[in-house]
């Protein structure tokens, strides 16, 4: 995939051009967060925790019905 845009479509320097060199936002009631502390923010979680242990009561309950 190429980073170049669409030389048919516009150009969005010229589109974003009173925004674009802007210096980033600084809070001044918010301190800035450590570089730690973001990584935190978005580190992995366990999306199907339970999960397993759904899985082996399902299995368990399966294992001790009696066939038929």
């Amino acid at each position: 995939m190429s980073n170049k845009y669409n030389p048919k479509g516009p150009n969005p320097r010229e589109i974003y051009a009173d925004i674009i060199d802007l210096p980033h936002h600084q809070s001044s009631k918010h301190p800035h967060m450590s570089l730690y502390d973001r990584a935190a923010q978005f580190s992995p979680f366990s999306a199907l925790s339970g999960y397993e242990d759904m899985i082996n009561e399902e299995a368990r309950q399966f294992d001790s019905k009696p066939d038929k």
